[in-house]
């Protein structure tokens, strides 16, 4: 899972995720460069010995001489002059993301540059650290990397997205842009709001509270130390399907309150809680099952990779 990507890979954007990106595909010997606004991120990669540049035409016009894939990794909220300079500087290079939603990236990108070779992705990892000095090459090693399978997406460009994902030590996780974002919107955004809760209620009770806090307060609040403005951009994005997941939730927290005034239990709550979290361990806590008996570009090939990956399954290339 680390060969180099095919072609060289441009990336916008050199935070955390980005940045850590262009550490791990430089330090494995593939040709990697990026673009940053922010002149000390680009004079701190720089001095890390990578190739970076505040001069987005320069780079984008060195992608398209160079036939590199482009890598959008800003915030959401940031996308939108990126995409209208790709399309005008680097039309024809394939475009793919690390953004946390995909169906309003999709769209954004269908507006904006609709000849646009798109294949998103979005990597499942980060802390809650940001910028250039949170960088890690070692980010993405096991993780689940998203990459877009629709039934018109084509073969070859899937498989470059899918080879940056590999070459940086992901699985790769064939879905849907919907299914992503439902799935993401239950494991990941609503976990976000959850944590941002418990702080709260936690350090409002007292000092003392926050005194006495250990691993059940720090592990489920740990999130809740992202920076806030990149927090509200990834979950105000996804707004659909978070706000889906925020109904269940609330319906749940109501069932148990109202188990505990009129009854004293919350065995129901608990107990779904405890199989929930069960069924997860016993799929993350074993080597993930690859995906099998599919050739990339054969006949529903993309229908075939998306029912195996809703079965768990990845593909390793």
């Amino acid at each position: 899972m680390s060969a180099a990507p095919s072609r060289p890979v441009c990336i916008l954007g050199l935070g955390l995720i980005g940045g850590s990106l262009l550490r791990r595909l430089s330090d494995t010997g593939g040709p990697a460069f990026g673009y940053n606004r922010s002149a000390g991120t680009v004079e701190a990669a720089a001095a890390d010995g990578y190739d970076a540049s505040t001069d987005l035409s320069a780079v984008l016009e060195r992608a398209r001489n160079d036939d590199a894939i482009v890598v959008l990794a800003t915030p959401f909220t940031a996308l939108e002059p990126m995409i209208t300079a790709v399309r005008e500087l680097a039309p024809d290079c394939l475009l793919t993301d690390v953004v946390s939603v995909k169906e309003q990236v999709s769209d954004l990108v269908g507006r904006l540059h609709p000849r646009a070779r798109y294949v998103g992705g979005h990597p499942m990892t980060g802390t809650t650290e940001s910028g250039w000095p949170a960088t890690d090459p070692g980010l993405f090693e096991g993780a689940m990397w998203m990459v877009a399978t629709h039934d018109d997406t084509v073969a070859d460009d899937w498989l470059d997205v899918a080879g940056i994902a590999l070459a940086a030590g992901s699985y790769v996780v064939p879905a849907a842009d919907d299914a992503h974002d439902r799935a993401a919107a239950a494991i990941s955004h609503n976990p976000h709001l959850t944590a941002a809760v418990t702080a709260t209620v936690g350090a409002g009770e007292s000092d003392l509270a926050l005194r006495l806090a250990a691993g059940s307060f720090r592990d489920g609040t740990r999130v809740a130390g992202t920076a806030p403005d990149l927090q509200r951009a990834m979950l105000e994005a996804n707004s659909v399907a978070l706000l889906n997941t925020l109904s269940e939730t609330i319906d749940r927290l109501i069932t148990a309150r109202d188990a505990l005034r009129e009854h004293g239990d919350v065995a129901v709550i608990v107990d779904d809680g405890h199989r929930a979290r069960r069924k997860y361990e016993r799929i993350a806590g074993s080597p993930p099952e690859p995906i099998t008996g599919v050739r990339i570009g054969d006949a529903r090939w993309q229908e075939e990779l998306r029912r195996q990956a809703h079965l768990a399954r990845v593909w390793m290339g």
